[in-house]
Order: C-alpha cells, then structure tokens, then sequence
C-alpha cells in the first residue's frame, strides 16, 4: 500500500470535513435550504476578498472568471495592458485576443516580477489603455507580484486593474477594497480547498460601471444578471450545487482561522521549502519576489531528464508535484504550500525530492533539507 500527497498548485487537497459533504443527497437550487447555505457563501467570501462588493459565483475554472472579466468590461478594440510573466500572464493576452481587444505586453523574464517603473512608463505612452490585467502570484514561475503597487499604478493613470488572484486570494494579504483593486478573481481548488469547478469574481463599483458600455459578446458569463440573480440567493444558471456546499465549510474553516493566521501558516510553510532548498544546494526560479503559494525550483544541470523528478516522486513514492512548462519544461519543478497543508506535507514532499534526486545521479546530503524545514518550524 502507498499512501500519497498531493503538492500541487491546484487541485490541492481537501480537508476532511470538506470531502464528507460531497457524500451527501443532492439538493435542489431553487429551495430555501440551497439560498440558506449560498447566502451564507457569499457572504463569507466577502470576508475571503476583503470587501464590501458582491463576490459573485460562478459554475467553471478560475480561467473562466478570467474570461467573464474580460467579455464583460471592454470594447472590441481597447487597448489593456497585461504583465506577462509567464504561463497565465500570457492566458490574458489570450483572452484579449480572443475578444479583439489590442493587448500591450510588458514582459518579464521567467521568475522575475516586474518592477513599477516598468509599469509607470508604459502607461504613461499609452495613455489610453483601459486595464492592466496581472496575476498576483505568477503560478507557473513561482513569482509574486506586486499587486499593491500595480493598482496604484492604474488608479493614477485612470486604469482598472484586473487581478487574476487564483493562486493569491486566501494564500497572502489582498484587501480588495484597501488597495483598490477593481477586479478580483480566485478558484475553488486552490486555497479554497475544493475541487475543480468554481470561479469567484469581485468588481469595484468602477468595474461595474463599465460593464454597462461593454460590447463584447456574452451569454452564459454575463456578470450584471448573474449579480442580479444571486443578490436574490439564487444563480442565473445551473450551479455546481455539491461544490457550493463544499465551499461553505471550507470558508468555515478558513474563517475559524483568521485570515492572518492563514497567511503567516502560508509563510511559514513556504520559508521552511525555499530553505530547504538553499540547503540541498539548488536555485530558486524566483529568487527576489517568491509567491507565497508555489516554490518553482531550479533543476541541477547533473539531472538529465528534468520530467524524471516529478513523475518518480509520483510513481514511487506517491508525492505529486509539478514540473515547468513550455519553455520551462523539464527545466524546473514547483512544490506548493497552500491550502489544506501543514508542517508535515512540507517535511515529507523534502524528503522525498532528497530521495529522487540521489537515485536520479545527483547527490545530496541525505537529511539536510529536511534539517532546514524542521528548524525553520521549531524556530517559528
């Protein structure tokens, strides 16, 4: 018998108590027993987003809130500025395309964030953009972004700032309403500790204001009537009514906690991985902004075939984790630190990779990663 870990940055795993709703009789959506439980979501996810605007709901991916925020805000044609530093920032030049909107990238190199001045001098050449659209932590490089900075930046220059927070919101500090971001969307298999199926969005009364210009095509992602309906306790379409069920203790749990404790358990977590990699010698992909959520690691030039790691650790030993993609394929790999994880996924998911990179050619000291993450536990 093998037991397993997931160490992914999405799904991630499920608590107990979470996975034991979905065993439950179905109920319907239309009864006071479901507008009971999804009043109760809503309003826990405005303590989730810090803020006072409607959290809405929404039956997809997080990539589908991406979508909604894009085909609900803008005119065929607007320029929006998108930071791309990596995989998902450049989903958004995607979906911008997609709806015939004029995405300007500003690119960053892999693992790094961008610097505000970079941000500052693009708007200001281009002074009729709509949005800058950004990820707060940059999952596919394991880069934290700096969210505050960039809102103030697109305040100033009359922006919305668009903020994909999928692998962010529950994980570190993102006060929608305190730092003025206009647009908030996060997942449910992230720090929600769901499965697959959710997508939650927040608009900024400015947001809102502009949904009512948009000309883009939407039907199903149509944010103002979905506002609507479930300002009555109910969802313009079919919703994933096991999953909202989910959801409601999952907040639960994340509100018994406190946010702050949640975020400094996420620090501490992710402190004690980068530490034991430093120990076993190897290079963060992020060396000066690391996301709180994921740890993207260098691979050492003695391992051959950098997809050998995730999938022994999969295969053998039952620890899953990530490697790199595209360009970064094979090239890294990302241990995650979120959600439903504690001290002892994070000490296991290190002895593991000691384990698949001896048997792998390169050598390391048996126990010194893991001695970096028991210390950095007993020290706080």
């Amino acid at each position: 018998m093998k037991k397993t870990y997931l160490l992914t940055p999405g799904p991630t795993q499920i608590p107990e108590s979470v996975s034991s709703i979905f065993a439950r009789p179905i109920i319907h959506h239309r009864t006071p027993a479901f507008q009971a439980i999804f009043d109760d979501v809503r309003g826990n996810l405005k303590y989730l987003f810090q803020t006072k605007q409607d959290v809405l709901v929404l039956t997809c991916t997080g990539t589908g809130g991406m979508d909604a925020a894009v085909s609900n805000l803008f005119r065929r044609g607007d320029k929006v500025l998108v930071v791309n530093g990596g995989k998902f920032g450049e989903r958004w030049t995607k979906i911008a395309l997609a709806y015939g909107l004029a995405p300007i990238e500003l690119k960053v190199e892999n693992g790094e964030a961008i610097e505000p001045s970079q941000l500052e001098a693009l708007a200001q050449v281009n002074p009729d953009a709509r949005a800058v659209l950004f990820q707060a932590s940059e999952t596919s490089t394991g880069v934290r972004m700096p969210t505050q900075e960039i809102c103030r930046i697109a305040k100033s220059a009359g922006m919305l700032s668009v903020c994909d927070a999928i692998t962010a919101c529950g994980v570190f500090d993102l006060p929608m309403d305190d730092w003025g971001i206009d647009v908030l969307i996060t997942g449910s298999q992230k720090a929600l500790m769901i499965p697959p199926g959710l997508a939650m969005i927040a608009l900024s009364e400015k947001a809102w204001a502009m949904t009512e210009s948009c000309d883009l095509p939407h039907f199903y992602f149509d944010l103002p009537k979905e506002r609507k309906a479930q300002a009555k306790g109910q969802t313009a379409w079919t919703p994933a009514i096991s999953l909202l069920q989910g959801l409601q203790e999952s907040l639960r749990l994340l509100k018994e906690e406190g946010l702050h404790n949640v975020f400094r358990r996420h620090e501490l977590l992710a402190k004690a991985t980068r530490n034991a990699v430093a120990a076993l010698g190897l290079e963060l992909l992020a060396k000066k902004a690391p996301s709180t959520a994921v740890t993207a690691v260098r691979l050492p030039a003695s391992i051959k075939d950098g997809k050998a790691v995730p999938k022994l650790m999969r295969d053998k030993y039952g620890v899953t984790i990530v490697g790199g993609q595209d360009e970064l394929e094979g090239k890294i790999i990302r241990l995650s630190h979120f959600g439903y994880v504690d001290r002892f996924d994070i000490t296991t998911g290190i002895s593991c990779l000691e384990l698949v990179l001896n048997e792998l050619g390169h050598k390391v000291e048996l126990g010194k990663g893991v001695g970096a993450v028991l210390k950095t536990f007993a020290e706080g």
